[in-house]
Parts: C-alpha cells; structure tokens; sequence
C-alpha cells in the first residue's frame, strides 16, 4: 500500500473512532478538516471503504435517510469501526514515525492527538520541529547565496516560507513545552497560518 493509501486509511479510521459517517459525510470531513484530502474523490475514498471493510475493520450499517448523491430513497450506508478498527488505528498511531513529521502526514496525525499517547505527540512534535530547522536552515542558506540574483517577488516569497518556518517552529515549541508539562494544548497557543 502507498503512503497515501495509508494516510487515508489511518484517517478514515480515526474519523469513524469520533462517530459513525456514510461515505459522503466521511468524504466531506475528510476534504475541510484534513488538509491531506483536499482534492480527495469517491474513486479513491470507496475502494479504500472496501478496503477496510475486507480486513474487519469497519462495518456496515443502515444509516436511513436517503442517499444524497443519487436522489434515490435506499437507505445510505453508515459507517462503523469495529473493535479490530479501534486497535488497528491505535497501532497506526502509536507507530508513527519520520513520514508522520511531513507536512500532509504531520496534519493528519495532530488532528488525532487526542487519541494519540502523550510520548507519541511528543515524539511527533520534536520530530517536526527538527524537520522544520532543518528547512529553515536551508532557506536561509539559500537566501544568502542568492540574494543578488532574485527579483523582488522571488525575494518576497523566500522571505514568506522563512517567516512561516519560523512562526511554526515557536508553534512547535510551545506545543512541545505543554505537552512536557502534561498540558494537552495550551489556551493561547494558536497555529501558524
């Protein structure tokens, strides 16, 4: 299975750990709450559906309502994790590794947090923030070596990906510091745009 088909499935479980969903409700929170699946499309979310459903994971129930997509009056299906789907995410999330400090993988996992063990938030966070000096570092070594060669606009947009690195990495390291002191996320902490 690919990354994505992972992250996708990692996702679709964790989204049916909070509730029970019908395929157009799954897709729709799954293109505004994560980032990752923006441009998702039914073609890719059913047949991870089936996916899931094949190995156990998740079950079909009989949402009632009518089916939105086709206008016809069958009851939609609905969505539910079952026991196996609740440990297979728990596994997916505790064995979170370096592709998880990636900027669609990093987003993914932050919005399951709260199901996350506190050590894996942890491991995550230094683990992005390290990802995150590491490119600022190569901007700025970038932006000094080409200085004299960059219009205006290309200056102004090195000087935006800096600005936004360095905003994400205080971001990172006050998350890091609540979650050291046991502090699921601090009240002012807001993140980066």
């Amino acid at each position: 299975m690919s990354r994505r088909g992972e992250l996708l499935e990692f996702a679709v479980l964790g989204l049916l750990h909070e509730s029970p969903m019908h395929g157009y409700e799954l897709r729709k929170r799954l293109n505004t709450a994560l980032g990752a699946f923006r441009a998702l499309s039914y073609g890719s979310l059913y047949p991870c559906l089936r996916d899931l459903l094949g190995k156990g994971w998740i079950f079909e129930a009989s949402g009632g309502g009518s089916d939105v997509l086709s206008g016809s009056r069958r009851a939609r299906i609905v969505y539910e994790l079952t026991a196996d789907g609740k440990e297979r995410f728990q596994d997916m999330a505790e064995s979170a590794g370096p592709t998880s400090w990636d900027d669609e993988e990093f987003d993914v996992h932050f919005a399951f947090f709260a199901r996350t063990k506190s050590e894996v938030r942890l491991r995550i966070l230094e683990g992005r923030r390290s990802r995150l000096e590491e490119r600022l570092a190569n901007i700025r070594t970038a932006s000094a070596r080409n200085r004299e060669r960059m219009d205006l606009y290309t200056a102004a947009l090195q000087r935006h990906g800096e600005e936004s690195a360095e905003r994400e990495v205080r971001w990172l390291e006050e998350l890091i510091s609540a979650e050291r002191r046991g502090i699921a996320v601090p009240l002012t902490t807001n993140p980066p745009a």
